[in-house]
């Protein structure tokens, strides 16, 4: 992993205003691979006491696009294309945890798998597993705030391709 990988993964954390109100953060990191941790407040629970799925979906999401991240070209940054998860017991942990690793980077798609986690005193339990599927596209050098959503996804080589046809 280069340093532009490096810079490029805590870029996507500082950046991502949404995920930092979560209180999502990034623990540890390298080629192909990401961590971070969640610690869960009543704000991130639904109505049964547990913490909501879309915190556990916006953590794996994340999660896997860093990984992902830390696999392209200097001149690329990645978008998420699909993600799947399930949910595998309730999660209802003071802390939760998350480790993506890359599968397969291409040039133009890159597959991630996901597993959250939960500590307990007999050690981590899996709560939830993901997998996501992202789209290499360029690096706007400018300031990622300065590209708009539409123009990354419209220069994704998958749009490129979907629209071609």
């Amino acid at each position: 992993m280069n340093d532009g990988n490096r810079v490029l993964v805590k870029q996507i954390f500082q950046d991502a205003k949404f995920v930092r109100s979560l209180g999502i953060e990034l623990t540890s990191f390298g080629q192909g691979w990401c961590e971070t941790q969640i610690a869960v407040s009543p704000t991130l629970q639904q109505q049964h006491g547990f913490i909501h799925a879309g915190v556990l979906m916006t953590l794996a999401d994340h999660t896997c696009g860093s990984a992902a991240a830390s696999t392209v070209p200097e001149d690329r940054d990645v978008i998420t294309v699909e993600n799947k998860i399930s949910f595998l017991r309730p999660a209802a942990h003071p802390v939760l945890i998350c480790r993506a690793e890359v599968l397969r980077s291409g040039k133009t798609l890159i597959f991630v798998e996901a597993a959250v986690l939960a500590e307990r005193k007999e050690g981590r339990v899996i709560v939830a597993k993901a997998s996501s599927t992202l789209s290499v596209i360029p690096l706007n050098r400018e300031g990622r705030q300065n590209m708009s959503l539409r123009t990354m996804i419209l220069s994704s080589p998958v749009m490129k391709y979907s629209s071609d046809r």
